[in-house]
């Protein structure tokens, strides 16, 4: 499988994760995983599995009205026409099993008091739900300042051979320092995600390649 499908496969079951946890079921097949009902903020409805999926077989599954929005995975898709607009270019990125750069360990959440308080420096406020916790899947990480504070955090999901990477910042350390530390988290595993860009730069520099491009769209 290449870079982009295993990226956009990972994503799509992470995107399902945090759909669940909103009460929202997901529809995952060869061409997408979509879920009928609106998102929660910051999410798709529909994320593509493969080239040439059909934009108006892709739509019906959703509700495309205003707010919808598309994980195009393969930047091969022209929703122009339908009433999109084109929000944001990214890459997929991949980085084999390997050696890590020294860093600082991230400690996981596993507390609902806890994901609050990381929900809150990260900015998501109550996209993150506590059912995320109960998922074997994913793992939630943080970076604590000296002060008890959270200074930057990231997620995985775990998706058959490889993890996905989500939801990277930092709020009192330097970026790069979060991704060095989820390279140390999970030293055996591939990992994947994507990033656009200011945020691509880090990932880069800590051992990940682009695998192709994607992009999403919005309903205005």
């Amino acid at each position: 499988m290449s870079g982009a499908r295993m990226g956009a496969r990972n994503n799509a079951e992470w995107c399902d994760v945090v759909c669940a946890s909103h009460g929202l079921t997901g529809r995952l097949d060869p061409d997408a995983w979509s879920v009928p009902r609106r998102s929660p903020p910051w999410y798709p409805d529909a994320v593509t599995l493969r080239p040439g999926v059909a934009a108006d077989a892709l739509l019906d599954r959703i509700d495309a009205g205003p707010g919808a929005s598309v994980k195009d995975s393969f930047a091969d898709l022209d929703l122009g026409p339908y009433g999109f607009r084109l929000l944001f270019a990214a890459e997929w990125i991949h980085r084999p099993p390997g050696a890590a750069p020294a860093a600082a360990p991230l400690t996981p959440v596993t507390s609902a008091e806890a994901l609050t308080t990381w929900a809150a420096a990260h900015g998501g406020g109550e996209l993150f739900r506590p059912p995320l916790l109960a998922d074997p899947r994913v793992t939630v990480l943080a970076r604590y300042a000296a002060d008890g504070s959270v200074a930057g955090g990231a997620v995985l999901n775990r998706s058959g051979t490889d993890t996905g990477v989500s939801n990277v910042f930092a709020t009192g350390v330097d970026v790069a320092e979060i991704w060095s530390g989820v390279c140390a988290a999970r030293p055996g595993v591939p990992l994947v995600g994507y990033e656009s860009g200011p945020g691509l730069d880090p990932a880069l520099r800590v051992g990940f390649t682009r695998t192709g491009p994607l992009r999403i769209w919005l309903r205005a």
